[in-house]
């Protein structure tokens, strides 16, 4: 673990290698799972805002799930989270003619309709972040359904954190970023 800034960095993020690969996983991570994404106070105004720009996006058990529990819920752990459908996958979780999960806010985001790609923790996934009253603890989370995204990752020689950067950069800043990289450089050289 390293600091930046107010930040603690689990050193996996930039010695792990991880790459998406949709092709293998089918977007499981929309579907498995005990809860839904995790938001933030702001993530939960913006799907109430937007939620009508998003819902032709929808599949119609997604929209069912949500006119039933809302745009977000509170989970029993008091954290706020996306709704499910019956209790599997994301409501914002869409499916393809071959059963791929794909998000239905980002493909809003990519038709124009909505400002925002998906929620930060689905955008950041597998880094997780957690905020605690003096830090943030940014971490990796491994899970069995995302091997194929770590193989590709080796194969491509990805390492995490650049595979997450867009994300990092959008949660952190630029300069956040830039420091990350600075300290990922100098890790490289001591090897």
């Amino acid at each position: 673990m390293f600091h930046l800034g107010n930040t603690l960095v689990s050193e996996e993020l930039l010695e792990a290698h991880f790459a998406c690969d949709l092709s293998q996983c089918k977007g499981a991570c929309c579907v498995e799972g005990e809860a839904g994404a995790p938001l933030d106070e702001a993530e939960v105004d913006r799907l109430a805002r937007d939620y009508e720009a998003i819902a032709p996006f929808l599949d119609p058990a997604g929209r069912n799930a949500i006119a039933a529990q809302g745009t977000s819920i509170v989970a029993k752990d008091k954290s706020l989270e996306t709704p499910l459908v019956e209790g599997k996958a994301c409501a914002y979780a869409t499916f393809d003619a071959r059963g791929w999960a794909h998000c239905g806010i980002e493909q809003a985001h990519q038709a124009g309709a909505v400002d925002w790609k998906k929620p930060i923790s689905c955008h950041l996934y597998p880094v997780r972040v957690k905020e605690y009253s003096v830090f943030t603890a940014v971490n990796y989370h491994r899970w069995q359904i995302c091997s194929s995204g770590c193989a590709n990752g080796a194969q491509k020689q990805m390492p995490l954190y650049r595979f997450v950067a867009e994300a990092l950069r959008q949660k952190f800043g630029a300069d956040w970023v830039a420091e990350l990289e600075r300290v990922a450089s100098e890790q490289n050289k001591n090897q």
